[in-house]
């Protein structure tokens, strides 16, 4: 067989259980769920930060965020590293990304010092500048009327457009092409007008952008374009197609918006479901009794009951009109007669949330709503579906994907090839590390957070740099993760065995790369 193309379809905060093949009641999925009837569905696919610039770096270089150094949201994914779309593009692949990217910067102010300025010397980092532009992403780009033309290949891709931002406020190609659509686009994307709505969840926009120009359409259109321009070739091609949404803000358009009814949604695991909340929640909760909360950032926050059902039948909104994307690209790819050798992949690059415990967004509380992604594997080799249970990670991508392709792999890649999941075979882990480090302090955090977190088939630990308290759940037993058993003497044995497997699982992420060229 010839090397397959791929079709990577990706959303953002979207977490494993919103899919109507996953078995959601409500969300209508149903072009999704039809490549999970001829694919591999992974039930337990966690990402490797739950955050999205470290964790869309991981999927580009095949490594976790300490070893590729995007640690946090403001870092930026160095040209130095390697990606597997570099290795596809050398292979012979045409290669393109539409939508999201998020592996630089997306806004232009500064990020809040950790370190005082004036007490380090004329070096100021360990580091020195390598002198690149990592600005490609950022708002001002993208003023003019004149289309961006980005420097090629970008981390491997030859065609580039460009989505930045979320929701309502989307930015980069997709607001230089709003404004070629229509005068309005300024006028449409300023919250002050916003068409009337009694919502009271925070972030909810009733966005007056026409379905057919908000982002999800634009991606949808441009990826239709590109379909176009490989139609009768035999060159094989990666597309990257990458959708902004479900992210907040809530501002699905047009019918998307009153699609799903509020009083449909029933809140699962208020924060009183929880035995005891660990600190952070605890200051969450505070906040929003006492009126202080920040609800209107990209923070965790907490929201009342009432909040909650409003905020996930807009979510389903948004999700939804994604599926419908999806649906008509795939009968493109069906109309132009390559879908017989595409793999078509959808994944996730972090989860939310979305009011369990009444928790709203992400944060540094590693919960599997947030960790755990959908990923969906359809393959031409064999349209059959299965559903797997291996433990997987956003780091297996890019090792999967150009094993796929019948290439080589570059050294220092820490994820494993998963076309024996794929197949129907068990997993090889026993056990999955993910990682977080925040960009500055919150969730009542003495300092920003830094833990690293642990899954097991039974189990989840988190240690928190510096902090006396921890999180162990027995997942067997309580899988919504609702009774923290850490300061528990029944289970010290426990604790104990789960930080040493932690120990040597992240001396399995030390980064290796470069290979040495001398013996010494």
């Amino acid at each position: 067989m010839s090397a397959p193309n791929f079709i990577f379809f990706i959303t953002d905060q979207h977490r494993a259980d919103y899919l109507g093949c996953a078995g959601h009641p409500i969300v209508q999925t149903p072009h999704i769920d039809s490549i999970a009837a001829v694919g591999t569905r992974f039930e337990r696919f966690h990402v490797a930060m739950p955050v999205c610039m470290p964790n869309r770096s991981s999927l580009l270089t095949g490594r976790y965020p300490s070893a590729h150094g995007v640690r946090k949201n403001g870092d930026i994914l160095s040209y130095r590293a390697s990606t597997f779309v570099e290795v596809l593009r050398a292979g012979g692949y045409k290669t393109a990304h539409i939508g999201k990217s998020h592996v630089q910067p997306m806004q232009e102010f500064p990020a809040e010092q950790r370190v005082d300025p004036d007490s380090l010397g004329p070096i100021k980092d360990a580091w020195k500048p390598d002198g690149e532009n990592y600005g490609h992403e950022e708002p001002s780009r993208y003023r003019s009327n004149d289309w961006y033309e980005f420097p090629k290949p970008y981390y491997g891709y030859d065609h580039v457009d460009m989505v930045t931002g979320h929701g309502d406020k989307a930015d980069g190609h997709y607001y230089q092409w709003l404004k070629s659509k229509s005068p309005k686009a300024d006028e449409w994307r300023d919250p002050k007008n916003q068409l009337p709505h009694d919502y009271k969840c925070p972030q909810a926009r009733r966005t007056p952008i026409p379905e057919e120009l908000y982002s999800t359409s634009f991606i949808r259109d441009k990826t239709l374009d590109y379909l176009d321009s490989v139609k009768g070739e035999d060159q094989p091609f990666f597309a990257f197609v990458s959708f902004p949404d479900p992210h907040h803000p809530f501002t699905p358009p047009g019918k998307y918006w009153d699609m799903y009814d509020p009083r449909d949604f029933k809140h699962k695991l208020p924060y009183e479901a929880h035995k005891n909340p660990p600190p952070p929640m605890q200051w969450l909760r505070a906040r929003m009794l006492d009126g202080s909360r920040v609800s209107h950032s990209q923070e965790a926050f907490m929201a009342t009951p009432e909040e909650v059902p409003e905020a996930l039948a807009l979510t389903c909104g948004m999700i939804t009109m994604i599926d419908d994307a999806i649906g008509t690209i795939v009968n493109k790819l069906k109309e132009i007669g390559r879908y017989d050798n595409t793999v078509i992949v959808f994944n996730a690059d972090h989860g939310d949330y979305l009011g369990d415990y009444g928790m709203m967004l992400k944060g540094a509380l590693p919960f599997q709503n947030i960790t755990r992604v959908p990923f969906i594997w359809s393959d031409p080799a064999s349209r059959e579906g299965r559903v797997s249970g291996a433990l997987s990670s956003t780091i297996d991508l890019a090792p999967t994907i150009i094993a796929r392709a019948g290439l080589k792999p570059y050294f220092g890649l820490q994820g494993v090839d998963l076309a024996d999941q794929i197949g129907g075979a068990a997993g090889t882990r026993d056990m999955l590390l993910t990682e977080h480090e925040d960009n500055f302090t919150r969730m009542g955090f003495p300092k920003a957070a830094l833990l690293r977190n642990v899954i097991t088939e039974d189990w989840r630990m988190t240690v928190y740099n510096g902090e006396n308290w921890g999180d162990l759940y027995y997942l067997k037993n309580d899988p919504d993760e609702s009774h923290n058993l850490w300061d528990l003497p029944a289970y010290a044995l426990v604790r104990t065995e789960l930080m040493e497997r932690l120990v040597h699982q992240m001396l399995q992420t030390v980064d290796v790369s470069p290979h040495a060229t001398r013996r010494a």
